[in-house]
């Protein structure tokens, strides 16, 4: 039984001591030009997927289906995410480009997160990726309204009537 104990202490430094000098080491690349490799990738993946859906219980959803959401939505979201997500008619900017991991296109998605977690990402943002979270600045309702514009409204709207709700609420 010592014998165990001791080869665990003893491959827990090794482990420690090792990871240790790949941190110092500086080998492995920060820069957003340089992707991760599939281990990070399925380690950040799965971080975050259980992260969030373990802060979702108490999230509750308000029906989404409000015009005047939609376009509280709209006013927060052209002012403040299509810089980077884009919208019909309209890419990311310039910035977006150099952004890793790329933030997503929801205009041009079928796979839309689900309302509660979309709200907590909103509110919360993401740590290590460009999603700032909105909670310090915005109440929930103005929250809630972006999340009920981008995944109720936005894509069903084309370019011309994206153009027509800046025209009408944003100038």
């Amino acid at each position: 039984m010592k014998k165990i104990i001791l080869t665990l202490i003893f491959t827990l430094v090794i482990i420690i001591a090792a990871t240790t000098a790949y941190m110092y080491s500086g080998a492995y690349d920060v820069g957003q030009m340089v992707p991760h490799n599939s281990i990070t990738k399925w380690m950040i993946r799965t971080t975050t997927h259980h992260s969030i859906n373990k802060r979702l219980k108490d999230i509750k959803v308000p029906v989404l289906n409000d015009t005047a959401m939609f376009v509280e939505g709209f006013l927060h979201y052209n002012e403040m995410c299509v810089m980077c997500h884009g919208a019909p008619g309209i890419d990311p900017g310039e910035m977006a480009e150099g952004l890793y991991p790329s933030p997503p296109k929801f205009y041009k998605s079928n796979n839309m997160p689900d309302p509660d977690e979309s709200f907590w990402i909103i509110k919360n943002g993401i740590k290590m990726t460009s999603m700032p979270a909105f909670g310090p600045s915005h109440t929930d309702k103005s929250i809630w309204d972006i999340t009920a514009f981008f995944l109720n409204k936005m894509n069903t709207m084309s370019p011309e009537e994206y153009q027509s709700w800046v025209k009408k609420y944003a100038e």
